[in-house]
């Protein structure tokens, strides 16, 4: 089973509607300069303090700058129950580049 998304899949899904929790696992530094839009930020290191946050009965994208973190994040959730949980392949870097280039890179 892959726990990967690739941007334009997950731009296909927003666009259609489909309730998914837009996950930024970056540092918050990262999530001023740029950001996905409706994103919550729980940084990588405050996750596992943060589970009660999240909802398992909703679908989870997690993502960071290039998809190292993210994937780090998605173990975890799915290690925590969190079933329904992927990784954006690629991070913020790959949606500002295939997606949306109104998002600034870094």
């Amino acid at each position: 089973m892959s726990y990967l998304i690739h941007v334009q899949e997950l731009k296909e899904r927003l666009d259609n509607g489909d309730d998914i929790f837009l996950l930024d696992v970056r540092e918050s530094w990262e999530y001023s300069m740029a950001k996905i839009d409706g994103s919550v930020l729980i940084t990588l290191g405050e996750l596992s303090q943060s589970f009660d946050q999240l909802d398992k009965e909703v679908e989870i994208v997690c993502y960071c700058h290039h998809g190292i973190r993210s994937v780090d994040a998605t173990i975890l959730l799915h290690e925590q129950g969190f079933h329904n949980v992927k990784s954006l392949e690629g991070g913020i870097d790959a949606w500002s580049v295939l997606v949306e280039p109104s998002v600034p890179r870094y």
